[in-house]
């Protein structure tokens, strides 16, 4: 997927690959919203391509969503389903951050868009608050149904379409709305209080003339627009609140607003399907208040500027939820790059770390690499240079201009080529840690409100980094370790193919005990082990080597599979360890065309048999034995199966296969469908494929495959 630059103009692409679809599908199935993202470069998140049901002015903070594990839309992409939310308990239990950011009551539905060309993206469908909290099959059906035609659209549309840097506003109404009847014209107007309507796109369709009166414009000014576009007084996050909880939820809201100077107007918002009837109430005419008084009821309980205050201290809380997520070092510098610079307009950012007395960039965003060089080494004593000078002082200093910049650090307009700056020090306990600049590509006064905001994101930022440094220092360590027991490199066998690959867990500081091998037995037979120790820390790594080691000395010395177990278990006994171990030993015999396979309580092996010889690929029953390490003179039943040529064998840990909420039977079969439309690629081609799903996003569990085909 590109995101500029390509031949098909973007816009033409997705509007054949989206016009009528999700409009379609919104109105087929009573959704409140539906919106399609796509994938950017490197699948490092997902952009907003396509909206319907809601103005992009009130979903620009979900525009473009970062790999997250707490996201629905990662989530369904990454576990290859629908993700289903029935409701705002559900939201706050499952994804607590994404409910603190859509405080609204509604079900989601999210479910990823995989083509013929691979994965597209996703579909995101909303529905009202009464909607009820199971999903039945009818329902389920029809959904997948119309994301398989958005799929299709998108596969038939020609080359990718390009990523637009802004969304596709596509709506559910005709482009020029039916007029009331006269006589509903005329109703309206005779009524004491004001009327409009407004589509769901958040367009004003009609307004009487006593509205326009209470509004404050001409009824011609306000068709045709938003609210908040054409009245400067409405725009404000709170009202928009209201807004997006009218549409998202379907439920009647009401509030109280100040319309300059002094006229306090109630409005209620009343949605359906079709759009938004909005009464229009002079508030102090309802009991007798004289004008200008503000009514007890009013909402917000503030002048304009507190109202801006309100709005700062939401985007602090969503930031700050964000950052309590930020694992590494580069989650840190990406959430800062991906949320907190279009929340405060800002187009630049580094964050530098103080090691050896100089400031070293861990990450840049809008600056120019020749910038970046200039920035990177910077010795923190330099008297001149305002980042040293916020970091040694401890308080962040705003250069609204190259004139007031300038008096400190005369090099500074110079380079980057930006016009405002923010040097925020990253202080934790007392102790400086880096510093994080923030600058704007056109002056930019900062008020006081937006600086004690920076400030105090400054900190959470500082908190945020200190975790990340300390987590990757000991993910590197751990994980160093796991990679040094794993082989470095399987053996050459003639007549057989292997690709192996491990992914360490993404959640958490520990490491895991997966493990695999290959062993050459003699010019004919090969041994090909995968085992899982039961826990995800240094220990389980530690037995993890034993255990490999063991059983590669056992299957070298030319024990059958049962016995190469047998000896793995009395050791693990021996050894007095509380872990245990499942592990799959399978002894191939290229001579004889077969393979024998022994189990320890591991996940079934997937047999995919040579093209002609249905079924393509399937689960292999294979008798298991109880866990190395639980017990005494435990057996292993050697179950055998044919391999002959072109048949493909895979081995995998449960990592790959165990999703929440999934039954493991499904997920396996799911598993073995993947590897039988896959199974012309080539091997390492393939092996990837199988754990594409499991590389997009974030996994609590080891994962560890070894494929092999007899060639």
């Amino acid at each position: 997927m590109t995101e500029c630059g390509d031949e098909i103009d973007a816009a033409e692409s997705l509007d054949r690959a989206l016009d009528g679809e999700l409009a379609a599908m919104v109105r087929r199935t009573g959704a409140a919203t539906g919106s399609v993202y796509l994938c950017s470069d490197g699948r490092r998140d997902l952009r907003l391509a396509a909206i319907c049901g809601v103005p992009e002015a009130l979903i620009a903070p979900w525009e473009r969503m970062p790999l997250d594990r707490s996201c629905p839309l990662w989530d369904a992409v990454r576990e290859d389903r629908l993700v289903w939310v029935s409701g705002q308990g559900d939201m706050v239990r499952l994804y607590p951050r994404h409910a603190a950011a859509m405080p609204y009551r509604y079900a989601l539905a999210a479910l990823p868009l995989h083509g013929t060309r691979g994965l597209w993206g996703a579909l995101v469908m909303t529905w009202p608050a009464e909607h009820p909290a199971p999903l039945d099959h009818r329902e389920r059906a029809g959904i997948e149904a119309g994301a398989g035609r958005i799929t299709r659209s998108l596969d038939d549309a020609g080359p990718p379409p390009c990523l637009p840097d802004r969304p596709r506003i596509v709506s559910i109404q005709p482009d020029e709305p039916r007029p009331p009847p006269l006589a509903a014209v005329d109703f309206a107007e005779r009524l004491p209080e004001g009327g409009l309507t407004l589509d769901l796109d958040g367009r004003i369709t009609f307004v009487t003339t006593t509205a326009a009166v209470l509004l404050g414009r001409d009824a011609e000014d306000l068709l045709g627009t938003r609210p908040w576009e054409s009245l400067p007084w409405l725009d404000n996050p709170i009202y928009k609140d209201r807004y997006r909880t009218a549409v998202i939820s379907r439920e009647p809201v009401r509030y109280t607003v100040l319309r300059p100077p002094d006229v306090w107007l109630d409005l209620k918002l009343y949605p359906d399907a079709g759009g938004i009837s909005v009464r229009v109430i002079r508030s102090d005419t309802k009991a007798g208040r004289p004008g200008g008084h503000r009514p007890a009821d009013a909402a917000p309980a503030a002048p304009w500027a507190d109202t801006d205050r309100i709005g700062r201290l939401y985007e602090l809380v969503h930031l700050a939820a964000a950052l309590t997520e930020a694992v590494g070092v580069r989650d840190v510098v990406n959430l800062v790059a991906d949320q907190v610079l279009p929340a405060f307009g800002a187009q630049g950012m580094l964050i530098s770390v103080a090691e050896g007395g100089r400031f070293k960039i861990i990450g840049h965003c809008g600056y120019p690499s020749q910038a970046i060089e200039r920035f990177d080494g910077v010795s923190v004593d330099i008297i001149d240079n305002p980042a040293a000078l916020s970091v040694a002082s401890g308080a962040p200093r705003f250069f609204a201009d190259p004139a007031e910049i300038s008096a400190v650090y005369p090099e500074g307009p110079g380079v980057g080529g930006k016009q405002a700056w923010a040097f925020l020090p990253l202080i934790v306990s007392g102790r400086p840690v880096g510093c994080c600049v923030i600058s704007y590509d056109e002056p930019h006064t900062f008020s006081p409100d937006e600086r004690a905001v920076l400030t105090s994101l400054a900190g959470l930022i500082a908190q945020a980094f200190d975790r990340a440094r300390l987590y990757d220092t000991k993910n590197d360590l751990a994980h160093g370790l796991q990679q040094a027991l794993l082989p470095h490199s399987l053996p050459r066998i003639a007549g057989l193919d292997v690709a192996a690959r491990y992914l360490p867990a993404t959640h958490g500081m520990e490491i895991g005990g997966d493990f695999y091998d290959l062993v050459r037995l003699d010019d004919t037979t090969a041994a090909a082990v995968i085992g899982d120790v039961q826990g995800h820390n240094v220990n389980a790594a530690a037995l993890m080597g034993q255990v490999r080691t063991a059983v590669h000395a056992y299957a070298a010395a030319g024990a059958s599979p049962d016995e190469v177990l047998g000896h793995a278990d009395q050791i693990l006994n021996d050894l007095g360890t509380d872990l245990f171990v499942s592990c799959l030993y399978a002894q191939i015999d290229l001579a004889g065309d077969e393979v024998a396979l022994a189990s320890a309580g591991h996940p079934q092996p997937i047999l995919c048999c040579r093209p002609g010889q249905p079924p393509a690929a399937q689960p292999l029953e294979v008798e298991p034995g109880p866990l190395l390490g639980i017990g005494d003179s435990a057996w292993f039943p050697v179950t055998m199966a044919p391999m002959h040529r072109g048949t493909t064998l895979l081995l995998y840990t449960d990592g790959l296969v165990e999703v929440p909420g999934i039954d493991l039977t499904e997920s396996t079969a799911a598993l073995a469908r993947r590897l039988s439309d896959a199974a012309d690629l080539p091997l390492d081609d393939l092996v990837d494929e199988l754990i594409r799903t499991r590389t997009i996003g974030r996994h609590t569990d080891d994962i560890a495959v070894l494929l092999l085909r007899r060639t």
